[in-house]
């Protein structure tokens, strides 16, 4: 199966290659990652990364690389995520750290989620989200999701450690 190529004004999201590994290992050893299992050190972000590009070989999607068609860099990973031990389906980001606070992260969720309705047939994922992550929950908020105290959260989280927002129905967003 060919992984999509999606197209926003300013973004392409395609399928992670071993060349964006350098900017998702530097992401996990910033204090960014602090809000997603935390900074770790270089061969565990590395396997990190693996076990993305491997998410897409076991599940045929997972999280898009986020290219920046002015520079051609990526800048970042969002779309659809769900590893084995996640309760329900998720719209999940990660933005390196020079990419925040451009809206970059909300035109890529939104092209991600619009992929994940129509191609996928997900109708209202999910984000698990630190409740520290005040950038994170305010995507989550702009792209229209709302918390849900009663989601389960993923194994190893508990509901202190991981906030569900809930995105709306296709014909309410």
């Amino acid at each position: 199966m060919s992984a999509p190529v999606l197209h926003t004004d300013r973004l392409i999201l395609r399928r992670p290659e071993p060349r964006d590994a350098d900017g998702y290992v530097d992401f996990y050893l910033s204090g960014r990652a602090r809000f997603v299992g935390g900074t770790t050190q270089r061969h565990r972000a590395w396997l990190h990364f693996a076990a993305d590009l491997g998410h897409w070989e076991m599940l045929g999607f997972g999280l898009f690389a986020v290219e920046s068609k002015e520079t051609g860099a990526c800048i970042g990973m969002v779309g659809p995520f769900r590893p084995g031990y996640w309760p329900e389906t998720e719209l999940g980001w990660l933005l390196w750290p020079q990419a925040e606070g451009r809206g970059f992260g909300y035109e890529a969720a939104l092209a991600a989620r619009d992929y994940a309705r129509e191609t996928l047939g997900w109708v209202r994922p999910v984000s698990y989200i630190d409740p520290a992550n005040t950038r994170s929950i305010a995507l989550a908020k702009r792209l229209g999701a709302v918390r849900d105290p009663e989601a389960a959260v993923p194994d190893g989280d508990t509901p202190e450690t991981c906030h569900v927002y809930r995105h709306p129905e296709p014909e309410a967003a």
